[in-house]
């Protein structure tokens, strides 16, 4: 699949979004890192995905509650609340994008140095608990 010349604006935008947001959460939940990431992280998915589709996507119905958390987390952290804000964040970012972690968890797997460590027998049915990743009887 190529990508258009916005799409590739918008990945890089949204990874250093997410990379912002970790050095936030390293820094001791900084204020001006975990805001910086949330802004160039919302600019990477409408780059990426388009503004229309982005607001579709943010209005669903299964998605409204974690909308909700997820701006309402933005402006916790933006008014200088920003570790309840983090937490308020955090869960709105489960509930938007957590169709998403199972399939994050196999394409881990598939790595070198991470996919056997995922796929420890004893690893394995915790990560899969955690991500909700169905796993289908043999």
């Amino acid at each position: 699949m190529w990508l258009s010349e916005s799409q590739k604006f918008g990945v890089a935008f949204t990874f250093g979004g997410f990379m912002f947001f970790v050095m936030g959460i390293f820094t001791f939940f900084d204020r001006a890192l975990l805001a910086l990431g949330n802004i160039l992280f919302l600019i990477g998915v409408v780059l990426i995905i388009g503004t229309q589709k982005t607001l579709i996507f943010f209005s669903r119905p299964n998605k409204r509650r974690g909308s909700i958390f997820f701006i309402f987390g933005i402006l916790l952290i933006l008014m200088k609340h920003t570790f309840l804000g983090f937490i308020i964040e955090s869960l709105g970012i489960f509930g938007l994008f957590g169709d998403f972690f199972g399939v994050i968890v196999q394409f881990l797997r598939s790595m070198p140095i991470i996919g056997p460590i995922l796929s420890h027998p004893v690893i394995a049915p915790v990560v899969d608990k955690l991500a909700g990743v169905r796993v289908l009887p043999v």
